[in-house]
């Protein structure tokens, strides 16, 4: 049975183009600076940011951290969201690696934190408390049902970091996500960051990679931290060219993604035994919470699976499904379908 793949857009796979880029590019090594195709796509992407620079690194977890570790230094603090991918999924590898000190503040369900708490969360000037550094941001938000943060917030939280001396920090895995739902370009979101990372390998569909892009000084640093973290790659051209396809060719794109992701939880709102607020899918990512009260949502997804279509338990009642590349309005359709069959009993 061939499964509709709903539990990530990390599980895209590369397009028939990627594939040839791949195979064709011409590479050298990048730690020397010398592969070409590399030092094409992060030109490509400090442009789509607005940003004067930008650096390839493996994953958005190391583009998070190389991020944190050239803005801070150990015992200094940066202020996240609680529900932020960098608190809940990284592994705590800036306090690993970088003796940095997490602060954190609730996340409000559009992604965003109160901009009077995140003042009144900078340190004072005191030998008891670790120096605030750094305010960081998630756009589009993961845990916040891929919420969108607007330019006029984005613009506030910069406004506020510049005024109190502070760096912010943007993961934008997904921000092209973000831009297309808002009708706006990457580099109007980008604009106040001092940093910002994106993923390749998400909704761009590339096989691996993420970019982090910023000032020449602060990629130049972050080049230094990529290496001590092993992050330094050579004929890293056969990556980058399935970066440079992602970023030409499937952006404009994402918005289908966004139509099936709607797509999906207007009918699933219709069926008893789930709840989904149809309202709040703004960009590729739904989250349903199972009421049924003899099933819970690892039950859900072992039987949704069966009927051919993978989810991904967000918690004890809640799931997560995110369109993508690969998903077709006919699979969202086939989707709708299994969970009709699941929640009745009937598979």
């Amino acid at each position: 049975m061939q499964v509709i793949e709903l539990r990530s857009d990390t599980l895209t796979r590369p397009t028939p183009a990627m594939r040839r880029a791949m195979a064709e590019a011409p590479v050298g090594d990048d730690v020397f600076g010398e592969d070409p195709t590399v030092n094409r796509l992060e030109a490509l992407a400090a442009a789509c940011t607005g940003k004067a620079a930008a650096l390839l690194v493996p994953s958005g977890t190391m583009g998070n951290l190389v991020a944190q570790l050239t803005h801070c230094g150990r015992g200094c603090e940066t202020i996240l969201g609680d529900q932020s991918h960098v608190f809940y999924y990284e592994q705590g590898g800036a306090a690993a690696l970088g003796g940095i000190h997490p602060r954190t503040i609730p996340n409000r369900p559009d992604g965003t934190l109160d901009l009077e708490a995140l003042a009144a969360a900078i340190r004072p000037d005191d030998v008891h408390f670790p120096r605030t550094r750094l305010i960081l941001l998630e756009n589009t938000h993961n845990r916040c049902g891929g919420a969108p943060l607007t330019p006029v917030y984005m613009e506030a939280v910069g406004r506020l970091a510049k005024e109190r001396g502070l760096k912010l920090h943007v993961d934008g895995a997904r921000i092209f996500n973000a831009a297309a739902a808002l009708g706006v370009s990457v580099q109007v979101l980008a604009a106040p960051a001092d940093s910002i990372s994106f993923c390749l390998s998400k909704g761009l569909a590339a096989p691996v990679g993420s970019v982090l892009c910023g000032s020449r000084e602060f990629i130049a640093e972050a080049r230094r931290n990529r290496k001590v973290l092993g992050g330094g790659m050579r004929q890293a051209g056969v990556i980058a060219a399935a970066g440079i396809v992602a970023l030409t060719e499937m952006v404009d794109r994402l918005v289908e993604d966004h139509a099936n992701a709607r797509r999906l939880a207007d009918g699933l709102a219709k069926m008893a035994g789930v709840t989904v607020d149809p309202t709040g899918v703004r960009t590729n990512i739904v989250y349903l919470d199972v009421t049924r009260p003899d099933m819970d949502a690892a039950a859900l997804v072992r039987r949704m699976k069966k009927a051919g279509v993978a989810l991904l338990a967000a918690g004890p009642r809640r799931l997560r499904a995110v369109t993508h590349y690969q998903v077709s309005a006919e699979e969202i359709d086939a989707a709708l379908s299994a969970f009709q069959r699941v929640l009745a009993g009937d598979a």
